[in-house]
């Protein structure tokens, strides 16, 4: 056998699903042997790095927006620096990497040295990005959706960042691996994953015509604002597709016999990406300055996106029903997959409260993103015996969806809770005002359930250390 045949991994007898002749309903990827195995190994260490210093910097920040301990952070810039590598790392490094897990494994053994080459630059622009509240000299900005300091080095490492990120997109579309026919589970997977590299390359398009669009004297805030707008309500789409297809794999690894076949799960995987396509048009019809772009892509983003999730979470909410007892290898994943379409669901429900530029926007996304990172967090400890590494010891890894996810839901039911009192949204220390009870009682609640949130994400980095000693 060639070292780079894909083959299906064994899996381990207690992650096994039980099925009936319904083998139409289990959804899962083969694992690639040799060099491709290493390589999405590889991306995974880069992603949980980035998650180490997201969560050294999570921590401050949730004490620097916590009643008190607000006072002893008199400094805003303080914040405003750290909130701008702990968004970069906790989203856009972890998501990026964990993409090039997923799609290394959904491709062939062609042009391996390009997914090395896109790994080498996202390491290189991640160490860039991290040493310039050391190194360099620029302020925060707080752009949606890829914030930045405005400085030489960190606008570098954003740079070769995207340009890793780009190549491996564009791997990602050259090399696929096949979906296959007669369709089965894995292959509606691979076509999921095949539907968020085409989003991602509308993403990064978008982001590019932005760049050749802004007008000349913009500058700061308005001029990152107008850059990253499009293309960062695009890159959701992408997310989100690699969430439908971790909970489908979650789920049939948790012995769930999903009613779902096939052929239906291609459908919602396209329904989910067909949005996207309307994205030239929005450039086309309006200038990416005005009120009706930026307006187009939020109703974009808000309307398009959720087509698939509900009937893809209530068929998998279904199947996890209907499964037997499972053993408690099982457990971390069941743990995460209910955690993530929890926190997930509340999120987006708290998009429709938004009103203004108060805290209810952060506990939107804040929802939204966790469910996002719970889901992977979940694929991950299911990927840790393929990449060679123990299997995450049981109990410790259960416990740790529960406390992550517990804790991010008080923290977002705080903000909601504190928005409708009016306290705004990306401020903090000294500048943040709580005036009334309500008001310290609702960011109370923030900072605890950050605190226990931080625990629950430290919990992750812990069972994987664990696994990797006992390899």
């Amino acid at each position: 056998m060639k070292k780079d045949a894909a083959l299906e991994v064994a899996m381990p007898r207690e992650l096994t699903p039980a099925f009936s002749a319904e083998r139409h309903s289990h959804f899962a990827l083969s694992i690639p042997d040799g060099a491709r195995r290493r390589v999405a190994a590889a991306w995974l260490v880069l992603g949980l790095a980035a998650l180490v210093g997201a969560g050294l910097l999570s921590m401050l920040l949730v004490l620097s927006r916590a009643p008190y301990l607000q006072d002893l952070f008199p400094l805003a810039d303080f914040f405003h620096v750290a909130l701008v590598v702990h968004v970069d790392l906790s989203v856009l490094v972890w998501f990026v990497a964990f993409a090039g897990v997923l799609w290394t494994l959904n491709s062939t053994p062609a042009l391996l040295g390009l997914a090395r080459f896109a790994l080498a630059l996202c390491t290189a622009g991640t160490g860039l990005m991290l040493a310039a509240p050391f190194l360099g000299r620029g302020g925060p900005i707080m752009s949606n959706y890829v914030p930045v300091l405005e400085d030489p080095l960190f606008l570098a490492g954003l740079v070769v960042f995207g340009g890793g990120f780009a190549l491996l997109t564009l791997r990602s579309l050259l090399v696929p691996a096949r979906v296959g026919l007669p369709l089965d589970g894995g292959g509606a997977l691979r076509f999921g994953l095949n539907t968020a590299a085409v989003s991602s390359a509308i993403a990064l398009m978008a982001v590019a015509w932005s760049y050749h669009s802004v007008p000349a004297g913009y500058f700061g805030k308005s001029y990152y604002e107008v850059l990253f707008w499009g293309g960062g309500h695009v890159i959701q789409f992408t997310w989100t597709l690699f969430m439908l297809v971790a909970w489908l794999w979650l789920a049939s690894l948790c012995g769930a016999r999903i009613p779902l076949t096939p052929r239906v799960a291609v459908l919602l995987f396209a329904v989910g990406l067909v949005s996207v396509f309307v994205v030239p048009i929005i450039y086309l019809a309006w200038d990416v300055t005005s009120v009706e772009h930026m307006k187009m892509h939020t109703w974009l983003m808000r309307f398009g996106g959720g087509l698939a999730i509900l009937p893809l979470g209530l068929a998998v909410l279904i199947g996890l029903v209907r499964a037997a007892p499972r053993q408690a290898d099982a457990g971390p994943l069941r743990a995460a997959l209910i955690a993530s379409m929890v926190l997930f669901s509340v999120g987006g429900s708290f998009g429709f409260l938004i009103q203004g530029s108060d805290v209810r926007i952060p506990a939107h996304y804040h929802g939204s993103i966790v469910g996002v990172t719970l889901a992977m967090m979940g694929l991950s400890y299911g990927l840790l015996p393929r990449f060679g590494l123990a299997a995450p010891e049981p109990r410790l890894a259960t416990l740790q969806p529960w406390v992550y996810g517990t804790g991010q839901l008080l923290h977002i039911i705080g903000l909601v809770w504190s928005g409708g009192y009016g306290v705004q949204r990306k401020v903090a220390g000294s500048e943040q005002i709580l005036r009334t009870p309500q008001e310290i009682a609702g960011m109370g609640l923030m900072g605890v359930g950050g605190l226990v949130a931080i625990v629950g994400g430290l919990l992750f980095l812990v069972v994987v250390y664990r696994a990797w000693r006992r390899r």
